[in-house]
């Protein structure tokens, strides 16, 4: 006799448990929602964005693996949880590419030969050239 196969909200409890087999046995059954929210995530970004549905999927589970057991109340909390950190990953991925777009790749270095040679410096003035 064979016993049915657990839910994903007892895989989930089992995972808070300590069965961190568990959430390997939960991806398989939620894998297409996962898919489904991620392609929705995408559709809203930029054309071109190197990130693909598949990709957001495994990167938000990867965190989730990551950050251990949370206790989870059920399969569309679970979700929700797992749609929360794709949003994250993606801002994130915004902020770094806007990041490395100002940055442009330059930096300055400043030389200490250059230091001031006088101790009064009118630091307002300062800020208003530098602005």
């Amino acid at each position: 006799m064979q016993l049915p196969p657990k839910t994903v909200s007892a895989l989930l409890a089992s995972w808070q448990a300590g069965d961190e087999q568990a959430l390997h046995a939960v991806l398989p059954l939620v894998y297409d929602e996962l898919r489904r929210v991620a392609h929705h995530y995408l559709r809203n970004e930029r054309p071109g964005h190197t990130l693909q549905s598949t990709a957001l999927v495994h990167e938000a589970y990867l965190r989730l693996e990551k950050q251990g057991a949370v206790e989870f109340n059920n399969r569309e909390h679970f979700l929700a949880i797992c749609a929360l950190l794709m949003r994250q990953i993606l801002v994130e991925y915004a902020r770094s590419r806007k990041a490395a777009r100002r940055d442009g790749g330059f930096q300055v270095t400043l030389d200490d030969a250059l230091a001031f040679k006088t101790r009064s410096v009118d630091m307002v003035a300062l800020d208003d050239a530098l602005n």
